[in-house]
């Protein structure tokens, strides 16, 4: 039977020290590290991911700015602001919350948030100093994973690593970041062949696909350790990509779905945000 991972547990745990580390700053500062957040249109998923985020900054003493924009909102208007968020000294952090209208382009205005402001890790040069091995600010998702690991003493080190899902966000970051770690990383995708072979092979799986159950119970290695990224509503309720009821009886160690990575997430976000804001004073 495996170990749960406790995603709530460790995340209350980490906020702890980013809310000492914000006290800190804002004393040294005199000011609090600040997120803006831009949320365009009333997407109802957006909207409870968006509170969730708020009530994290104002828990850990990091000050939110927040923008709820119309829906109908143009490129042109969007671009403005997040030019002025740019050159605001009380703003540390740029947070663009995804899906966006579908009549913006949404790659132009992630690119319009100037690196040093990028807290979600997706822009070019923040992919690019990670894909180097010398990081700055990393996609949240995977950096709560490795918090995970650590959290837990998961070993990486020479570990077989299956990641199922390339996107951006999650899959190739996470590759990156155990390799650094000494791990030999497959990632499986729609055209792999023999999935089930590939994961029923690795010390460390970690789903990302957005389907619920796609992930066999009886794929997963004995005592190997099972990350779930996925997040589905279903008519039975939330479900991650990993038949968890099977695979919890043959991993060493596993994430609920919710209550595991989730937390970790919106966590990583507000520890991106100190860091953010600890290398603009540094700059001055």
């Amino acid at each position: 039977m495996a170990t749960i991972i406790d995603g709530k547990e460790l995340s209350l745990k980490k906020r702890e020290s980013i809310s000492v580390e914000a006290g800190s700053f804002t004393v040294r500062h005199k000011r609090p590290p600040g997120l803006a957040v831009i949320q365009a249109g009333d997407d109802p998923a957006s909207a409870i991911y968006v509170r969730n985020k708020k009530r994290a900054c104002e828990a850990s003493g990091i000050k939110s700015f927040d923008y709820h924009l119309k829906g109908d909102i143009t490129q042109a208007e969007i671009l403005t602001l997040i030019d002025r968020l740019n050159n605001d000294d009380n703003v540390d952090g740029i947070l663009v919350q995804l899906p966006l209208p579908g009549h913006l382009n949404e790659q132009e205005i992630l690119l319009a948030i100037t690196p040093s402001k990028d807290v979600d890790g997706f822009h070019p040069y923040n992919m690019g100093r990670l894909l180097i091995g010398d990081p700055v600010l990393v996609p949240c998702t995977p950096t709560g994973i490795m918090c995970m690991l650590d959290e837990y003493n998961a070993p990486v080190d020479g570990r077989e690593a299956v990641i199922i899902g390339r996107s951006n966000i999650v899959g190739k970051p996470m590759a990156i970041l155990l390799m650094m770690r000494h791990a030999t990383v497959t990632i499986c995708h729609s055209h792999t062949k023999n999935l089930s072979e590939k994961v029923l092979a690795a010390d460390i799986v970690v789903a990302a696909t957005g389907r619920p159950h796609m992930i066999k119970g009886d794929w997963i290695k004995q005592g190997a350790v099972v990350i779930d990224v996925g997040i589905t509503r279903t008519d039975d309720g939330l479900k991650g990509d990993v038949e968890f009821d099977k695979a919890k009886d043959r991993a060493g160690l596993i994430t609920p779905v919710p209550g595991g990575v989730g937390p970790m997430t919106i966590t990583m976000l507000l520890e991106n945000t100190l860091i953010a804001a600890k290398g603009h004073v540094s700059n001055l």
